[in-house]
């Protein structure tokens, strides 16, 4: 048996422009603000003495290789993305950016915004295009049927933000 996985699928590099800024605020935040505080952190504690059994050294390492690790993401990702402005020529159809009121068998409704996979926060009901739903959704219009993740589910309504 190998231990060969194949590459997973790029996401989406589509985002709204919300999106966009939060990731810029969040990387600034890192490189200016964060990033500088564990350097000082992590200097005062190789100050003590023997970094081998220095558990503020090591644990200050760790969190300064987290947070290079996520800038590192944040610079290429923000480089790769394309920010979604203009509305659909079509307002009728579920497109990137759209919110959407689905309704399950039991006549649940639950309303989502499809949005990129960097934005996605289904507490706030952010769903990504690149989701089982959001691909399923993708192109329909009102009244459509849909299956995703083994639920049916009927696309009640579709609107957009600026409408």
């Amino acid at each position: 048996m190998s231990r060969y996985r194949p590459p997973a699928a790029k996401p989406s590099p589509y985002i709204t422009r919300a999106g966009y800024d939060a990731l810029q605020a969040e990387l600034r935040e890192l490189w200016k603000r964060k990033r500088p505080a564990l350097v000082q952190k992590v200097a005062e504690a190789a100050a003590l003495g023997d970094r081998s059994e220095n558990a503020e050294y090591i644990y200050g390492k760790k969190q300064l290789r987290e947070t290079d690790h996520r800038i590192r993401y944040l610079s290429r990702r923000l480089d790769e993305l394309t920010v979604v402005e203009r509305l659909p020529e079509d307002r009728t159809r579920v497109r990137f950016g759209a919110w959407v009121t689905v309704e399950n068998i039991a006549g649940e409704r639950s309303r989502y915004r499809l949005v990129g996979p960097d934005e996605t926060d289904a507490s706030v009901g952010c769903i990504s295009v690149d989701s089982p739903l959001g691909r399923a959704l993708l192109n329909q219009q009102a009244g459509a049927s849909v299956t995703a993740a083994e639920q049916a589910w009927r696309l009640v309504a579709v609107s957009y933000a600026t409408e």
